[in-house]
């Protein structure tokens, strides 16, 4: 069956990162403020006690694997709660802390539901979203909260970025995981960027005690933007600092599962196309970044030319890491590639490529030694060779649907078709499918989370709970 993983939690010390060596220096309009006189809390306070299961960020861990080795074999799934109708769309990925599922939607509210009936804890609403006729350009109507938020669990904090209608603006909220009290908020937009054309879609990442949010573009690349990295450390009195991909226009990182975070705090992110044709720029690249958002290396396919002038990004899926020293990166055109972490290898430097799929998008799954990506045209699990020479091959791909990123738990893959609104569930190592079953119409990126004997998915304005055996 799957081989064993040890168990990764987010470290969630708060601590300090000095903005003085950062790529883009603290923003002079960064604010804090108190949260708006409109939110609203509905509940009482809960107990934290520390036998629950987590699943505290996107993919239950900082390096994304979406792989939870705890549990026996999958002997039966049961159809659980269905939780009430949110009062809006879930596009970010269910969390889960202390026996409660985090929802939010893009109604900018965040919804502590209980994770074993769906009753609903406590409820905050942040501010009104943005609807899409503010905007440019865009799919996602309205835009409130979409990029998975991140909990620290050790502060009983959740950390979560809303789009707020009344100045335009992305807005940090640091709500008390027991209560729904706001204790912050500031604005986290990147220093000198235009809100109206740079999309929080990226789960944020916490590391070390620092916060890291990604942007991208919208939908249809409208505007001046870029592809950008904020850091803040997790506590009320910081400013912002910044990373910006360094393109003309374009370089968007904007794929749902946001940075991975290496054991040593650097992060790796993948970005879209750009508008260059001659000078690199950073554009359809991987890209390493010191905690303090400095940077250190890089690697692009030597298509990027190309890549670029298709609009074929790279970056359509966030990086996996394997184990400390490989980094696997799938995008558009649907080849694969295995990377050197500490040497990322420039233009065409990769250690290993091989066509995978169609085209890719979301996040990836790792439980070694296999790796599950989101194919357009289906789940495909590749066996990796993590030796000297290391490769990878397909190992197995499921029926043809557009697969939304999978996870791994009790020994199954969990992945949602986005076209039909099936979860299915396959055996790890082999792909027999061991259970189907339609949980109605969800969004293009949705992904399961797994914990306390249960899958959950979003499913619109709906969580859905599966009871595993």
């Amino acid at each position: 069956m799957l081989a064993a993983l040890a168990l990764a939690v987010v470290v969630l010390a708060l601590g300090l990162i000095f903005a003085a060596n950062n790529q883009v220096g603290p923003s002079s309009t960064t604010q804090t403020t108190a949260v708006s006189s409109t939110t609203q809390t509905t509940s009482t306070t809960v107990s934290l006690p520390g036998s629950y299961g987590l699943w505290p960020t996107y993919h239950r861990d900082a390096s994304r694997t979406g792989f939870d080795p705890s549990g026996g074999p999958l002997t039966s799934v049961i159809p659980g709660w269905v939780s009430p109708s949110l009062d809006g769309e879930v596009y970010a990925e269910p969390l889960l802390a202390a026996g409660m599922l985090v929802a939010a939607t893009e109604n900018n509210t965040v919804f502590a539901l209980n994770d074993s009936n769906g009753q609903i804890i406590w409820k905050r609403h942040l501010g009104a979203p943005v609807p899409r006729s503010d905007l440019p350009c865009g799919n996602i109507d309205p835009t409130g909260i979409t990029g998975t938020p991140v909990i620290d669990f050790t502060a009983q904090t959740v950390y979560v970025v809303g789009f707020l209608r009344t100045d335009h603006q992305h807005w940090l909220f640091a709500i008390d995981l027991k209560t729904g009290d706001v204790k912050f908020s500031r604005v986290v937009d990147p220093p000198g960027g235009d809100p109206l054309v740079e999309q929080q879609r990226g789960a944020l990442s916490l590391s070390k005690g620092v916060l890291y949010v990604p942007y991208g573009g919208l939908y249809g690349d409208c505007g001046k933007y870029h592809g950008w990295v904020v850091g803040t450390p997790a506590n009320i009195t910081s400013r912002v600092f910044a990373y910006q991909v360094p393109t003309g226009r374009g370089g968007g990182i904007w794929a749902p599962s946001g940075a991975a975070v290496g054991a040593g705090g650097d992060l790796l992110v993948s970005t879209g196309n750009s508008f260059a044709s001659s000078v690199f720029d950073y554009g359809d690249s991987v890209i390493r970044l010191s905690p303090s958002l400095q940077l250190l290396d890089w690697f692009a396919p030597s298509n990027w030319v190309a890549l670029n002038n298709g609009d074929t990004d790279l970056g359509s899926v966030g990086p996996s890491l394997l184990g400390p020293d490989l980094v696997f990166q799938i995008g558009k055109d649907g080849n694969g590639y295995l990377l050197n972490r500490t040497h990322l290898g420039g233009v065409g430097g990769q250690l290993f490529t091989s066509g995978v799929c169609g085209s890719a998008y979301g996040g990836n799954a790792y439980a070694p030694p296999y790796l599950y990506v989101p194919c357009t045209d289906g789940l495909v699990a590749l066996k990796v060779n993590l030796g000297p020479n290391p490769s990878f091959s397909v190992s197995w791909k499921g029926p043809s649907f557009r697969a939304g990123p999978p996870i791994v738990a009790r020994g199954a893959v969990w992945v949602l078709d986005v076209d039909s609104g099936n979860l299915n569930a396959f055996n790890a190592t082999d792909g027999q499918l061991i259970f189907s079953h339609s949980v109605g119409s969800t969004v293009r990126f949705a992904t399961p989370s797994e914990g306390d004997g249960r899958v959950f998915v979003a499913a619109g304005t709906r969580i859905l709970s599966f009871i595993l055996a």
